[in-house]
């Protein structure tokens, strides 16, 4: 990517839904901002999220060449965080749903996504439909309910205004290959952090 390791642009990751904004310029000033998702028009940085479970979602502007990176576990996709990222695209860097196009990295899968009740509950408490839920949570093998990072994320962007050949879906569940991959599922405290990292493209002219 052409940059130092100085030039990454990390946030501190709160699992809330906040966006933080990595302004042209600003790298050498950088402080890491209590945020779940960084937006950047920056050429000279790269912005990045770490993950051990938790989805990585990275989107790009085919026209603008911005671009967002996104820290979405179960708390942040519960409170919408793709769905602020793609609006702070919006509003901040005159982004267009209809051109951005993003990618949901390796995360825990639907096979392992066991979480209690509870979750699903702070999920219907923020307003998500029971349509949504039925789509996005399932009874696993445990008995307990599952939730799908892959298609709750997925729907959320969609619902943001993405075309739906624009969002695409590792299918890799972190967990499942944790020979090859970080998961806190399964190695607790000792877990390391994957990186989920994008920077912001020259484009023939600016709008």
């Amino acid at each position: 990517m052409d940059v130092t390791p100085e030039q990454v642009l990390l946030i501190r990751q709160v699992h809330g839904a906040t966006v933080a904004f990595a302004r042209r310029g600003v790298p050498d000033a950088w402080t890491m901002p209590e945020a779940d998702a960084v937006i950047s028009d920056d050429l000279s940085a790269a912005i990045a999220v770490r993950v051990a479970d938790c989805a990585p979602v990275l989107i790009a502007d085919r026209r603008l060449g911005v671009v967002a990176a996104i820290h979405a576990g179960w708390r942040g996709t519960m409170q919408s965080i793709v769905v602020e990222g793609v609006k702070a695209l919006t509003r901040k860097l005159r982004s267009k749903p209809s051109d951005l196009i993003a990618a949901i990295g390796p995360c825990l899968g639907p096979c392992c996504g066991e979480v209690g009740p509870e979750v699903v509950d702070a999920f219907r408490a923020a307003g998500h439909s029971e349509r949504v839920l039925a789509n996005w949570f399932s009874n696993g093998a445990s008995g307990r309910p599952y939730l799908d990072l892959w298609q709750a994320n997925r729907d959320q962007l969609m619902a943001a205004g993405l075309s739906e050949d624009a969002v695409f879906v590792a299918g890799l569940c972190s967990k499942t290959y944790a020979g090859l991959m970080h998961s806190y599922r399964a190695e607790g405290q000792k877990a390391g952090r994957m990186v989920g990292i994008i920077k912001r493209r020259a484009v023939v002219r600016d709008p």
